[in-house]
């Protein structure tokens, strides 16, 4: 079980906190800069999974020496080439946290930048962030900005999932073995590595006549609110039961069937 331990003033008793893991899916929009170090493998969590991502930072920084392979591997245009400057520089370029580097209507709703105190260490402790690059990151994970999606298909080379999934699935086993994992990703990043004894989610919206259609775009926005309620909560969830009721508490529409959850919103 791993625990968070917190100091609240000396003399007095530490208090902890067991872990509920919320994973969450990347973006595609990163914010620029940062003013942590360079990249250092070494220094990210999930130590197995090194291999593939040294493997894929090496292939990502080579294939940006040729613009144009570089835009059909990432499916992006002329337009947009400063991702691949930023692909070039992945072992030189500075870092931010992973839960302030990803942008976007999912960190938008989550709003991690207005916790505090022990709020923010929840979070901090609890939210953990799927990657074609990467793999998995925990929140304060240093990493640069980079493109590379889980759709991508780099010259010469396997699939993404096929790369990750025996990496990364056992990685998911273990903290599934210890910890109740809530999995927010969409498909393709959980195709990347599946958790099968994971929460899931799902956001329907519901019309006047009771006719429900699924929610694209902004599911993302309903996904942030349903993480930053799991993250700011001091409850401890250890079923898809005490999830559903932590969303409730903050104002959501949730159903449960199983370890699936639904997110009903009106249209």
């Amino acid at each position: 079980m791993i625990r968070i331990f917190v100091k609240i003033r000396p003399g007095q008793l530490a208090i902890t906190f067991s872990l509920v893991i919320v994973l969450l899916p990347p973006s595609e929009t990163k914010r620029a800069g940062g003013d942590g170090p360079p990249l250092r493998l070494d220094s990210l969590s999930f130590p197995a999974l090194r291999p593939v991502r040294a493997a894929l930072v090496d292939e990502l920084m080579t294939l940006a020496a040729d613009p144009p392979a570089c835009r059909r591997a990432l499916g992006i245009s002329a337009s947009q080439d400063h991702e691949i400057d930023r692909n070039r520089a992945l072992s030189s370029a500075a870092t931010l946290p992973a839960i302030n580097r990803y942008t976007g209507v999912l960190y938008d709703a989550l709003d991690i930048q207005s916790l505090s105190g022990t709020a923010l260490s929840r979070a901090r402790a609890r939210l953990a962030v799927g990657s074609a690059l990467f793999g998995l990151l925990r929140a304060d994970d240093p990493i640069p900005a980079y493109r590379l999606s889980a759709s991508s298909k780099l010259p010469g080379q396997p699939t993404l999932a096929s790369r990750w999934r025996p990496a990364l699935e056992p990685v998911l086993a273990e903290i599934a073995a210890e910890e109740l994992v809530v999995d927010l990703r969409s498909g393709s990043y959980a195709g990347l590595g599946r958790s099968p004894a994971a929460v899931r989610a799902d956001v329907v919206s519901e019309h006047a006549d009771g006719r429900r259609t699924v929610v694209t775009h902004f599911n993302k926005a309903h996904k942030g609110r349903l993480a930053r309620a799991l993250v700011s909560s001091r409850a401890e969830p250890d079923d898809a039961g005490k999830v559903a009721a932590i969303a409730r508490r903050a104002g959501m529409r949730v159903e449960r069937d199983g370890n699936e959850l639904t997110v009903v919103v009106d249209a």
